[in-house]
Parts: structure tokens; C-alpha cells; sequence
């Protein structure tokens, strides 16, 4: 029994874990790097009837070439406010409105724009790996509460041992995906 106490406590930590890479991995999707990526709209609110709204939820966006992509509205009358959200979001891109839909060119990046978006993230790989360390150091201070209720010393030793063990290889994940866009973003 209390072995698996102390198994379900490290389950948890490792799926916090796993769940800060899945949300790195979705911040990081949101960065411009250069070609057409429907992606970074997904932050971009636009008012639809009083409530803010992801434009990817009031309209499809498509990519039909590296450089330019394409939002079309469900509803005629968002394509003012959807450029108006994309304006305001400040891209770094500025939409055309045609009246149907909304054409945006991505402009190549500038060098100065590509060291900003790697120091940003470098930001948020930071930010995951410290959800990381906060999802290790509960399991820890979970054992210890356990240890101080009657858990064995070798048992909590060895949860402590296999949580590090976890923590290091994710903290190397982390790193691994802001590498690779990090590449991403600085090539031309």
C-alpha cells in the first residue's frame, strides 16, 4: 500500500510534467517563424457578439503558400473586427480585407525580430522547466509528509531518486524543443 501511494504521487508529478512540455510545445506554435503558420492566430481574440473569441474559432484559416495566409469568416460582418483583432495583436503583419475574407503576406523577419522571438522562446522553455522543478518539489514534499505519517526512509529515498530521474530528462526535453526552434526561427 504504500509503495503505491508513493507510485500514484510520482504519477502525478510526471504527468504535470508532460503537461508543461504539451504546453510549451503549443506556446511555441504560436511563434512566427518566417512562413505562413495558421498557428499564430490562435491567440488572437476577436469580439463575436460580446465574448472574446480565437479567430481560428469564427473562421477557417488557410495557408496557400509559405507567404501569405487566408482567413475566411463564417459570417461576412467579422472580417472588420478580425482584422482589426489581427492589427491590434501586433504580428508583426498587416491583414488586407477584401470584403469576403482576409488575405495576410508574411514579410520575412528581420534579424533584430528573430533574436526577440528566440529570447521569447528562450522565456517560455524557462517558464516550463520551472512547472518542472514545481512538480518535483511537490512529489518531494508530498513524500516527506508521507515519511512524517509513517512511510518508509527507503521508499521515499527511492521516489525522490526516480523523481529527479524524471525531472532531468524533461528539463532536457525542454531544452531540445526551444533548440530546434530556435533553428526554426533563424533560418532564412
Amino acid at each position: 500500500m504504500e509503495i503505491q501511494v508513493s507510485k500514484d504521487n510520482i504519477a502525478q508529478g510526471v504527468e504535470k510534467m508532460q503537461n508543461a512540455i504539451s504546453h510549451l510545445e503549443e506556446e511555441l506554435k504560436t511563434f512566427r517563424a518566417g512562413k505562413a503558420n495558421p498557428a499564430v492566430l490562435n491567440n488572437v481574440m476577436v469580439d463575436y457578439y460580446g465574448t472574446p473569441t480565437a479567430v481560428p474559432k469564427v473562421a477557417s484559416i488557410t495557408t496557400p503558400d509559405p507567404k501569405s495566409m487566408v482567413v475566411q469568416p463564417w459570417e461576412k460582418k467579422m472580417v472588420g473586427p478580425i482584422v482589426k483583432a489581427i492589427m491590434d495583436a501586433n504580428l508583426g503583419f498587416t491583414p488586407i480585407n477584401n470584403g469576403e475574407n482576409v488575405r495576410i503576406n508574411i514579410p520575412p523577419l528581420t534579424e533584430e525580430r528573430r533574436k526577440d522571438l528566440c529570447k521569447q522562446a528562450r522565456g517560455a522553455g524557462e517558464n516550463a522547466k520551472m512547472s518542472i522543478r514545481n512538480a518535483r518539489r511537490d512529489v518531494v514534499e508530498a513524500h516527506k509528509k508521507f515519511k512524517k505519517d509513517g512511510l518508509e526512509e527507503d521508499i521515499c529515498k527511492d521516489a525522490e531518486a526516480e523523481i529527479q530521474k524524471h525531472t532531468d530528462t524533461y528539463s532536457k526535453k525542454v531544452d531540445e524543443i526551444v533548440a530546434a526552434k530556435e533553428k526554426e526561427i533563424m533560418t532564412v
